[in-house]
């Protein structure tokens, strides 16, 4: 079944931010994974919700979606998010 990675993402560090972005999309493409959503104006219609930055990348399954969250090639990149923003994040898997 698919699976998603959904972001809620805080830039924090701008210039620190922009080494994840250009590092982050080789990993996810490495392991079959594909964005979906990458930031982008958002509409706020309901609820208390107000994200500043939405991603949500798609994975063929929530094996893959993991393997690559928690890979060796994620790990750098990762850290640097962390380093950068305030970040909530959750997987999903869907149809």
């Amino acid at each position: 079944m698919t699976a998603y990675a959904i972001g809620d993402v805080k830039i924090t560090d701008p210039a620190k931010f922009e080494k994840y972005r250009s590092q982050a999309p080789e990993t996810i493409k490495k392991y079959g994974g594909r964005y979906i959503v990458r930031g982008g104006p958002i509409v706020h219609m309901e609820g208390d919700w107000n994200p500043s930055r939405l991603v949500v990348i798609e994975f063929d399954t929530m094996t893959q979606l993991k393997k690559w969250y928690h890979s060796k090639e994620y790990r750098g990149p990762k850290q640097l998010r962390h380093e950068s923003s305030n970040t909530n994040v959750v997987f999903v898997e869907g149809i």
